[in-house]
Formats: structure tokens, sequence, C-alpha cells
């Protein structure tokens, strides 16, 4: 982003527009996120246990639906996508998140899915990470890489964040200022 699209980022999110994105920008960056939520947030919090309780083990296949999006224009490498293997319990907030997605200027990140479902780790870490568990899911990890910092680099919508967050999804850009490519149903 340059300097301009940062002000105007600040001017969303509720920050001094400085063009500095920095700890008070991230900061309301959150609390905006955090304030489009549903008051009775449906969605675990990431300690294993609250997981475990909640979508079952990692890996648990018996626990996933065949979500249907061939009507959103979903694409992986290029190919329509049909179905996305998802859990249960978050097909339903994961179809409207893509429904309202398909309805903006930034559905271009619909035409890079890169997957929900995906039972391995967290990246650099032994712990199952939330595809194992099919609540997960990655947009548009072509400018949107796991190491690349938001806003500065990934370009990732916030606009896109703002429809996960009403449906009490983490975006992990604006959370965790990088893999701006994950959403996940915690809190």
């Amino acid at each position: 982003m340059n300097h301009n699209q940062i002000i105007e980022l600040q001017k969303r999110v509720g920050a001094t527009p400085d063009g500095w994105w920095g700890e008070k920008s991230i900061k309301a960056c959150k609390d905006h996120l955090r304030g489009l939520m549903p008051k009775d947030h449906p969605w675990p919090t990431t300690d294993q246990a609250a997981l475990t309780k909640f979508y079952g083990r990692p890996g648990d296949e018996t626990q996933l639906v065949n979500l249907a999006v061939n009507d959103l224009d979903i694409r992986y490498d290029g190919k329509n996508v049909k179905t996305i293997r998802c859990h249960h319990k978050v097909a339903p907030s994961l179809r409207r998140i893509l429904e309202n997605i398909a309805k903006t200027p930034h559905n271009w990140v619909l035409k890079e899915y890169a997957g929900v479902y995906n039972n391995r780790p967290m990246r650099g870490g032994k712990l199952p990470s939330l595809h194992a568990r099919g609540a997960a899911i990655d947009l548009a990890p072509s400018t949107n890489q796991f190491r690349e910092h938001w806003p500065k680099s990934a370009n990732m919508p916030i606009e896109i964040m703002e429809i996960f967050s009403k449906e009490g999804w983490i975006a992990a850009g604006a959370h965790w200022g990088y893999d701006s490519q994950h959403f996940q149903a915690t809190r």
C-alpha cells in the first residue's frame, strides 16, 4: 500500500490518518474488526481443549461436509470449485461469507481459493492447524503470503476482513500482521 492508501485505511478503522502503519493503527484496526463481531460470538478460543470440545479431533472427517459453492465463481488453480470441504459447524457461516464476498468489487480473492480442510500442523509448529478441523480458509495467497506484512506488502482488502469479522472469524493479517490469506472461525 502507498501512503495515501494507508491514510484511507486508517480513516476507515478509526486510527489517526498519518500514513504510518504502526502500533496505534494496528490496535485501531483490531478494535474495528472486533467491534464488527457478533455479541454472542459463535466460535471457541484457540485453546486446543476448547477447539477439540467444539470441533472434535483434528482430522476427524466425520465432522466435515461438502459445502456447495458452484454458483459463486470460486477458483482453485484456474478451475471452478464446486464444493468446499469444511466443518459442519462453520458451513452456514462460510457460505454467507463467500456469498457476501462474491457481491463486492474484491471478489477477485475468490479466484485464488487455496483451501479449507487440510489435516496438518500449524506452520512451524506441532499443534494442529485450524485447517485440520475444517475451520479455516485461505484466499489470494499469491499476494498475501505467510510472511508478508499487512497492509504494507500483503493486499487483502479490509472489506474482506470486515465480512469475515461480521461472522466472528479472525482475519490473520489484521490480528497477527502477516498471513493475510488466512481466516479462521475462532475468537
